[in-house]
């Protein structure tokens, strides 16, 4: 089972790496004026049953984040892949660790940055990383442009996307 949910996690990162897009933060906007919005959460495909996850949904997500705008610190109850199509996200690792890659997922992609708690890196466009329900962190776009990621998250059926701490 261990090594489907392997293969599993390497084709949404191929898939994600073929849109050209993605990262690791699922925050459940919610509606209004969404162009008013600091952070937008796009739903774009999902699947309540994929074989090999059993009682989990298989998500695909766009979320958009604005100069300025803050992510608190929050986690995922899954396994998420976020990759950075655009811009340049802040992120900062308060428990657990995450490790940044670059390159095509499903052929030898290069670790570019390990992050413990208490360090905090610059993820740019074209790289990804992996975030597991341990990994604690936050995020901010410092920049001048939007930030686009794309995020394929593996989670229980009917849990939010992230829970706050």
């Amino acid at each position: 089972m261990l090594h489907s949910r392997n293969r599993l996690l390497l084709l949404l990162a191929a898939v994600i790496a073929c849109l050209g897009a993605g990262t690791a933060i699922g925050l459940a906007i919610g509606g209004g004026d969404r162009a008013a919005e600091p952070v937008v959460r796009d739903a774009l495909a999902q699947s309540a049953h994929p074989r090999g996850a059993k009682d989990k949904t298989l998500a695909l997500t766009r979320i958009i984040v604005k100069p300025g705008a803050e992510l608190p610190l929050h986690h995922h109850p899954g396994t998420q892949i976020a990759r950075i199509q655009r811009g340049v996200l802040t992120y900062t690792v308060d428990e657990g660790r995450t490790v940044v890659k670059k390159g095509p997922a499903d052929d030898h992609p290069k670790v570019v940055n390990k992050i413990r708690p208490g360090e905090t890196a610059r993820i740019k466009p074209g790289q990804w990383l992996v975030e597991q329900p341990d990994s604690h962190h936050h995020a901010a776009n410092r920049g001048d442009e939007r930030i686009v990621i794309y995020l394929a998250t593996l989670f229980r059926r009917g849990a939010p996307p992230s829970l706050p701490g």
